[in-house]
């Protein structure tokens, strides 16, 4: 559980933002989906197992969590640091009376898009009371980490770190997508990572791989096949981290060395310009300038504030104008593509801003592993 010091800092943060977009209470939203459940984790310290959760923030007063009636077994409720619980037939349907009953006019709602499920919604736009979607400005508010969560958050890169060695260890020509990945996933399960996982693969033969990502399957790998696993775990704490490194013991192709060439010199540019004050759309463009200029375009936006949850704003992309702080901690994942859109190659890393330049979370060199290689710690 956090620190008193800790769940005060987090709430005062939270309680701020509404203040400025004059809000009466919040809900932040939260289910089981793989990187959903994080917002509810860091409202409540309830760790989501199945369904779905609501927590209930007034700007003041005592929070409460509202879970569906079907999930009064689920989940280890004497963990949660929130101590009002309750289990509605239709939790909208209780939200809705309990605002009108407070007689509360504008409500927050973190997750409204993406994450509110939508029996509870049609409750919700039944009030009488305004309906605000809350998820950048939240997001922002939790952003900056503190020692505290930076701490879970190495934690996690230690973790991911330790399955990936086991995963260079079972690497070996003859097995399947799904049996090379297996040790890393047993590692991370172990050290208590539970389902919070989403570890994928881009991979493909004759030394390319493949520019959508699937989940590893049981095709045997040759040695010229080329792997790149996207690891993507938490640890005790729920802090998601990321990590990618290429995988082959044969030849990649003339294209994959084109766009490998490039990879060094574009992480390290963007990871210059990870520091406080500097706009996300600047880190970007520091690596996209680079792999534009030999030929290449990239799949999707290169990263994404992460932490409690997954994916977290603000995205490092072409559009977003938004100043990066201190102690943001951000995954940096940018996928190389070629002229057709059908090759590709990938990195993953996890990096936390600094007051004058990024520092990645692992000292794990770019390059193509072929499974002799002793991996250090983070």
């Amino acid at each position: 559980m956090p620190s008193q010091k800790e769940i005060e800092r987090r709430y005062r943060n939270i309680r701020n933002a509404m203040a400025a977009e004059k809000l009466d209470a919040l809900i932040v939203c939260g289910n089981q989906y793989a990187g959903f459940e994080g917002a509810v984790r860091y409202t409540s310290d309830f760790e989501i197992v199945h369904r779905y959760v609501y927590v209930l923030i007034p700007l003041e007063g005592e929070p409460t969590l509202v879970f569906p009636r079907e999930a009064r077994w689920i989940g280890d409720k004497k963990k949660t640091f929130v101590r009002e619980h309750v289990w509605a037939e239709i939790p909208g349907k209780w939200l809705r009376e309990k605002i009108e009953e407070k007689n509360w006019q504008r409500i927050g709602v973190h997750g409204l898009d993406f994450v509110m499920a939508v029996r509870d919604y049609r409750e919700l736009e039944t009030g009488s009371f305004d309906i605000v979607k809350f998820d950048t400005q939240f997001d922002m508010a939790r952003a900056v980490k503190s020692e505290e969560e930076l701490a879970g958050v190495r934690d996690s890169m230690d973790i991911i770190l330790d399955g990936f060695r086991a995963l260079l260890k079972g690497y070996r020509q003859g097995t399947n997508e799904a049996e090379i990945m297996a040790p890393a996933v047993e590692r991370f399960f172990a050290r208590g990572a539970g389902p919070r996982m989403m570890n994928i693969v881009l991979s493909g033969t004759g030394g390319e791989a493949e520019a959508h990502f699937k989940v590893p399957s049981l095709r045997t790998v040759g040695a010229d096949d080329l792997l790149l696993y996207s690891l993507e775990i938490t640890g005790v704490a729920g802090y998601w981290v990321e990590f990618s490194r290429a995988l082959i013991r044969g030849k990649i192709s003339a294209r994959t060395k084109a766009m490998s060439d490039v990879y060094p010199e574009a992480m390290e540019a963007a990871r210059k310009l990870m520091r406080d004050g500097e706009l996300a759309c600047n880190v970007h463009k520091a690596a996209a300038d680079i792999f534009a200029k030999a030929g290449f375009a990239l799949g999707h936006l290169t990263g994404h504030s992460i932490g409690l949850t997954m994916i977290e704003y603000p995205a490092i992309g072409a559009n977003t104008k938004v100043e990066l702080k201190e102690n943001m901690v951000v995954s940096f994942h940018p996928q190389v593509v070629d002229q057709d859109g059908k090759v590709c190659l990938y990195t993953q890393d996890t990096f936390r801003v600094g007051k004058t330049e990024g520092e990645c979370l692992v000292n794990i060199p770019w390059k193509f592993y072929d499974g002799t290689e002793t991996v250090g710690k983070a």
